[in-house]
This record gives C-alpha cells, sequence and structure tokens, in this order.
C-alpha cells in the first residue's frame, strides 16, 4: 500500500507529462526508468547533477544535493544504459535532508 501511494504521489500525471522537450524519443525510457526502491517516475521531477556535483567513493556514489553531499544507496541506482547522457537524481527529504530515490550516472568530463 505504501508502494502505490508513493507512486500515486511521485507521478500524478506521468501519462500527460512531456518529459523533454528537445527528445520526445525519450519520454517512454524516462517512464520505465526504476531502482530497486521502485519507479524513478519521469524526467520531471529529476535533477540534473554537473559533473562536480557527483563522485564515487570507496566503490559507492555521492551526489551533492542542494549543498549537501548524499551517499546514493547501491539500490538506488538505475541499472542499464544511460540514453538521456546526463547524471541525474530523483531526490526526495527525509526530516530535512535529502535523499537519493534513484540515481543514473552520467560521464565525467
Amino acid at each position: 500500500m505504501q508502494r502505490l501511494l508513493f507512486s500515486l504521489l511521485c507521478c500524478p500525471s506521468r501519462q500527460s507529462v512531456v518529459l523533454d522537450h528537445q527528445h520526445p524519443e525519450l519520454n517512454g525510457w524516462y517512464e520505465s526508468l526504476r531502482s530497486g526502491k521502485g519507479p524513478c517516475c519521469d524526467g520531471t521531477d529529476a535533477e540534473r547533477v554537473d559533473d562536480a556535483d557527483w563522485e564515487t567513493k570507496d566503490g559507492h556514489y555521492r551526489v551533492r544535493i542542494d549543498g549537501e553531499w548524499v551517499d546514493v544507496p547501491d539500490e538506488a541506482v538505475v541499472a542499464g544504459p544511460n540514453l538521456a547522457g546526463r547524471t541525474m537524481v530523483w531526490p526526495y527529504y527525509l526530516n530535512g535532508h535529502p535523499k537519493a530515490r534513484c540515481f543514473m550516472p552520467g560521464s565525467m568530463g
């Protein structure tokens, strides 16, 4: 029940949203993205991450969200190719601190 509620809150209008005006061919791909934490929803709630704002440390990803470094849980990493090419994070907040629901690394450099 909680997962269903989360999905409804996360993606209230996913059918009617144009996800990427410059690359509409990626809309279906965005909608299909999932991590071990569940669906990532679509590209509208993802945040683009600049190369300086993510890194690997001790074999795990870290990302800076709202100025705070966040350790990305392994289950939040989206598997598969990144068709958009850019690093993205789908954040949520717990007790006022950002967390990563989904994370997809891009290419550094």
